[in-house]
């Protein structure tokens, strides 16, 4: 692994830590911004960007994929992926990631 992706995965690594924190009240969102902004600067938005339930099953449709299996690339349950494709869940933290990857480079940037 080159210099650069393993900053680059170290850095993502911390972004999610610090999200985890605040959703557990260790850190306030002041902070988590702080650390956010000092680690990312203005590619924060590019790992955060929402999608829709819609996006989500078309995303997976397009992959060929059952909602197991995209559980699996994940690291989520069957259940976990047929509520967010419901609208029930919104996708957070990692999971949220991978999608944005998925949608902006396909599943082929996970294998």
């Amino acid at each position: 692994m080159t210099v650069n992706a393993e900053a680059e995965r170290l850095t993502t690594a911390l972004v999610e830590t610090a999200e985890d924190m605040r959703r557990a009240g260790v850190l306030d969102a002041a902070a988590k911004d702080k650390i956010t902004m000092r680690h990312l600067g203005d590619r924060t938005a590019a790992l955060v960007e929402p999608i829709s339930a819609a996006e989500i099953r078309a995303l997976r449709d397009a992959a060929n994929l059952s909602q197991g299996v995209m559980g699996r690339y994940l690291g989520v349950t069957a259940g976990y992926i047929s509520q967010l494709e419901n609208g029930t869940r919104q996708p957070i933290g990692p999971a949220l990631v991978l999608l944005n990857i998925i949608r902006r480079k396909g599943l082929d940037a996970l294998l």
